[in-house]
Protein backbone atom coordinates (compact mmCIF):
# COMPACT_ATOMS: atom_id res chain seq x y z
CA UNK A 1 0.00 0.00 0.00
CA UNK A 2 2.83 2.54 0.78
CA UNK A 3 4.54 1.63 -2.40
CA UNK A 4 1.58 2.14 -4.63
CA UNK A 5 0.82 5.78 -2.92
CA UNK A 6 4.12 6.58 -3.15
CA UNK A 7 3.65 5.65 -6.95
CA UNK A 8 0.60 7.19 -7.29
CA UNK A 9 1.45 10.32 -5.95
CA UNK A 10 4.84 10.60 -8.18
CA UNK A 11 2.95 10.34 -11.10
CA UNK A 12 0.53 12.72 -10.25
CA UNK A 13 3.30 15.52 -9.72
CA UNK A 14 3.52 15.59 -13.93
CA UNK A 15 -0.23 14.64 -14.59
CA UNK A 16 -1.57 18.51 -14.45
CA UNK A 17 1.17 19.78 -16.73
CA UNK A 18 0.95 16.51 -19.02
CA UNK A 19 -2.94 17.26 -19.62
CA UNK A 20 -2.84 21.04 -20.48
CA UNK A 21 -0.47 20.43 -22.68
CA UNK A 22 -2.43 17.33 -24.20
CA UNK A 23 -5.46 19.36 -24.24
CA UNK A 24 -4.80 22.71 -24.54
CA UNK A 25 -1.24 22.88 -26.22
CA UNK A 26 0.15 24.56 -23.46
CA UNK A 27 4.07 23.70 -23.77
CA UNK A 28 5.07 26.27 -21.48
CA UNK A 29 5.81 25.64 -17.75
CA UNK A 30 6.90 28.40 -15.21
CA UNK A 31 9.42 28.27 -12.95
CA UNK A 32 7.59 27.74 -10.14
CA UNK A 33 5.89 25.19 -11.35
CA UNK A 34 8.66 23.44 -12.71
CA UNK A 35 10.24 23.85 -8.91
CA UNK A 36 6.78 22.36 -7.43
CA UNK A 37 7.07 19.72 -10.11
CA UNK A 38 10.61 18.80 -8.98
CA UNK A 39 9.82 18.95 -5.47
CA UNK A 40 7.20 16.29 -5.48
CA UNK A 41 9.48 13.99 -8.06
CA UNK A 42 12.68 13.86 -5.97
CA UNK A 43 10.55 13.85 -2.63
CA UNK A 44 8.82 10.19 -3.61
CA UNK A 45 11.51 9.30 -5.95
CA UNK A 46 13.41 8.79 -2.57
CA UNK A 47 10.65 7.86 -1.13
CA UNK A 48 10.30 4.83 -2.87
CA UNK A 49 13.45 3.99 -2.50
CA UNK A 50 12.70 3.64 1.28
CA UNK A 51 9.79 1.80 0.64
CA UNK A 52 11.81 -0.83 -1.40
CA UNK A 53 13.85 -0.93 1.43
CA UNK A 54 11.38 -1.67 4.37
CA UNK A 55 9.70 -3.91 2.16
CA UNK A 56 13.42 -6.18 2.44
CA UNK A 57 13.33 -6.00 5.77
CA UNK A 58 9.99 -7.38 6.28
CA UNK A 59 10.75 -10.21 3.60
CA UNK A 60 13.81 -11.05 6.08
CA UNK A 61 11.42 -11.28 9.08
CA UNK A 62 8.96 -12.88 7.12
CA UNK A 63 11.26 -15.76 6.33
CA UNK A 64 13.61 -15.67 9.25
CA UNK A 65 10.35 -15.49 11.70
CA UNK A 66 7.80 -16.99 10.19
CA UNK A 67 5.64 -17.54 13.16
CA UNK A 68 6.47 -14.21 15.29
CA UNK A 69 6.30 -11.42 11.89
CA UNK A 70 2.98 -10.79 12.47
CA UNK A 71 3.48 -9.48 15.97
CA UNK A 72 6.87 -7.74 15.06
CA UNK A 73 5.52 -5.94 12.25
CA UNK A 74 2.28 -4.62 13.36
CA UNK A 75 0.80 -1.80 11.62
CA UNK A 76 2.23 0.78 14.33
CA UNK A 77 5.76 -0.18 14.06
CA UNK A 78 5.07 -0.02 10.02
CA UNK A 79 3.84 3.14 10.42
CA UNK A 80 6.68 4.44 12.52
CA UNK A 81 9.03 3.55 10.15
CA UNK A 82 7.13 4.64 6.90
CA UNK A 83 6.97 7.86 8.79
CA UNK A 84 10.50 8.71 8.88
CA UNK A 85 10.94 7.80 5.71
CA UNK A 86 9.01 10.52 4.03
CA UNK A 87 10.36 12.82 6.52
CA UNK A 88 13.72 12.16 5.30
CA UNK A 89 12.87 12.75 1.71
CA UNK A 90 11.27 16.13 2.23
CA UNK A 91 14.07 17.76 4.90
CA UNK A 92 16.75 16.75 2.24
CA UNK A 93 14.47 17.97 -1.05
CA UNK A 94 13.22 21.06 0.68
CA UNK A 95 17.00 22.18 1.71
CA UNK A 96 17.95 21.58 -2.48
CA UNK A 97 14.55 23.26 -3.51
CA UNK A 98 15.57 26.39 -1.75
CA UNK A 99 18.98 26.55 -3.31
CA UNK A 100 18.16 26.41 -6.78
CA UNK A 101 15.23 28.77 -6.02
CA UNK A 102 17.89 31.02 -5.21
CA UNK A 103 20.32 31.09 -7.77
CA UNK A 104 19.71 33.59 -10.51
CA UNK A 105 18.41 32.52 -13.92
CA UNK A 106 18.22 33.76 -17.54
CA UNK A 107 15.59 32.78 -19.94
CA UNK A 108 15.51 28.65 -21.29
CA UNK A 109 13.99 25.85 -22.36
CA UNK A 110 13.40 23.47 -19.50
CA UNK A 111 12.79 19.98 -21.12
CA UNK A 112 12.54 18.02 -17.70
CA UNK A 113 11.95 19.25 -14.18
CA UNK A 114 14.80 17.39 -12.27
CA UNK A 115 17.33 19.32 -9.99
CA UNK A 116 20.26 19.41 -12.57
CA UNK A 117 18.05 20.58 -15.53
CA UNK A 118 16.99 23.66 -13.92
CA UNK A 119 20.00 24.27 -12.15
CA UNK A 120 21.84 23.89 -15.46
CA UNK A 121 19.72 27.00 -16.73
CA UNK A 122 21.48 29.52 -13.95
CA UNK A 123 23.74 32.07 -14.82
CA UNK A 124 25.81 31.70 -11.62
CA UNK A 125 28.11 28.81 -10.85
CA UNK A 126 26.11 25.58 -9.32
CA UNK A 127 29.14 23.52 -8.00
CA UNK A 128 27.35 23.77 -4.71
CA UNK A 129 24.58 22.93 -6.26
CA UNK A 130 25.30 19.60 -7.52
CA UNK A 131 27.86 18.73 -4.67
CA UNK A 132 24.32 19.01 -2.44
CA UNK A 133 22.33 16.84 -5.24
CA UNK A 134 25.11 14.20 -5.24
CA UNK A 135 25.01 14.51 -1.27
CA UNK A 136 21.27 13.47 -1.34
CA UNK A 137 21.67 10.64 -3.38
CA UNK A 138 24.19 9.46 -1.22
CA UNK A 139 22.62 9.70 1.67
CA UNK A 140 19.32 8.19 0.33
CA UNK A 141 20.56 5.15 -1.97
CA UNK A 142 23.77 4.72 -0.33
CA UNK A 143 21.86 3.73 2.87
CA UNK A 144 18.71 1.90 1.52
CA UNK A 145 20.89 0.00 -0.94
CA UNK A 146 23.57 -1.46 1.43
CA UNK A 147 20.25 -2.46 4.00
CA UNK A 148 18.82 -4.03 0.76
CA UNK A 149 21.99 -6.22 -0.12
CA UNK A 150 22.17 -7.13 3.83
CA UNK A 151 18.90 -8.41 4.43
CA UNK A 152 18.90 -10.40 1.31
CA UNK A 153 22.57 -11.68 2.39
CA UNK A 154 20.74 -12.99 5.61
CA UNK A 155 17.76 -14.22 3.54
CA UNK A 156 20.31 -15.94 1.17
CA UNK A 157 21.63 -17.98 4.26
CA UNK A 158 18.28 -18.54 6.00
CA UNK A 159 16.62 -19.93 2.83
CA UNK A 160 20.33 -22.30 2.26
CA UNK A 161 20.04 -23.64 5.91
CA UNK A 162 16.05 -24.51 5.46
CA UNK A 163 16.53 -28.59 4.42
CA UNK A 164 13.38 -29.11 1.87
CA UNK A 165 13.21 -28.39 -1.23
CA UNK A 166 9.78 -26.68 -0.50
CA UNK A 167 10.73 -24.88 1.89
CA UNK A 168 13.31 -23.17 -0.10
CA UNK A 169 11.34 -22.59 -3.41
CA UNK A 170 8.37 -21.56 -1.16
CA UNK A 171 10.50 -19.05 0.92
CA UNK A 172 12.11 -17.67 -2.86
CA UNK A 173 8.94 -16.95 -4.10
CA UNK A 174 8.30 -14.38 -1.15
CA UNK A 175 11.26 -11.94 -2.21
CA UNK A 176 10.62 -12.61 -5.66
CA UNK A 177 8.30 -9.66 -6.38
CA UNK A 178 10.11 -7.65 -4.41
CA UNK A 179 13.49 -8.44 -6.49
CA UNK A 180 11.77 -7.83 -9.49
CA UNK A 181 10.20 -4.10 -7.92
CA UNK A 182 13.84 -3.29 -7.23
CA UNK A 183 15.07 -4.09 -10.69
CA UNK A 184 12.14 -1.59 -12.22
CA UNK A 185 12.82 0.90 -9.36
CA UNK A 186 16.59 1.25 -9.20
CA UNK A 187 17.14 0.38 -13.07
CA UNK A 188 15.64 3.51 -14.49
CA UNK A 189 16.83 5.54 -12.08
CA UNK A 190 20.01 5.75 -13.98
CA UNK A 191 18.04 7.72 -17.28
CA UNK A 192 18.16 11.24 -16.25
CA UNK A 193 21.58 11.43 -15.89
CA UNK A 194 22.08 10.54 -20.36
CA UNK A 195 21.67 14.19 -21.33
CA UNK A 196 25.24 14.59 -21.64
CA UNK A 197 25.56 11.30 -23.51
CA UNK A 198 22.96 10.97 -25.83
CA UNK A 199 21.51 14.49 -25.76
CA UNK A 200 18.54 16.38 -24.65
CA UNK A 201 15.30 14.82 -26.50
CA UNK A 202 16.40 11.44 -26.49
CA UNK A 203 17.26 12.33 -22.50
CA UNK A 204 13.56 13.18 -22.35
CA UNK A 205 12.25 9.67 -23.43
CA UNK A 206 14.94 8.47 -20.81
CA UNK A 207 13.22 10.44 -18.23
CA UNK A 208 9.77 9.85 -18.80
CA UNK A 209 10.05 5.97 -18.55
CA UNK A 210 11.72 6.72 -15.23
CA UNK A 211 8.56 8.31 -14.28
CA UNK A 212 6.30 5.47 -15.65
CA UNK A 213 8.12 2.42 -15.55
CA UNK A 214 8.05 1.36 -12.04
CA UNK A 215 4.13 2.42 -10.84
CA UNK A 216 3.00 0.67 -14.32
CA UNK A 217 5.13 -2.86 -13.65
CA UNK A 218 4.56 -2.36 -10.08
CA UNK A 219 0.89 -3.04 -9.59
CA UNK A 220 1.42 -6.12 -12.69
CA UNK A 221 3.98 -7.44 -10.21
CA UNK A 222 1.96 -7.07 -7.00
CA UNK A 223 -1.38 -8.45 -8.45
Amino acid sequence: AMLSLTDIVMCSSTIPKALCIFWFHLKKISFDECLVQMFFIHIFTGMESGVLMLMALYCYVAICYPLHYSTILTNLVIAKVGLPTFRRGVRLIISCTFLIKNLPYCRGNIIYCDHMSVAKLSSENIKVSAIYGLMIALLIEGFDIPCITISYTMIHWAVVSLSSADAQQKALSTCTAHICAIVFSYSPAFFPSFPTILGAIQSLHLANIYLLLPPTMNPVIYR
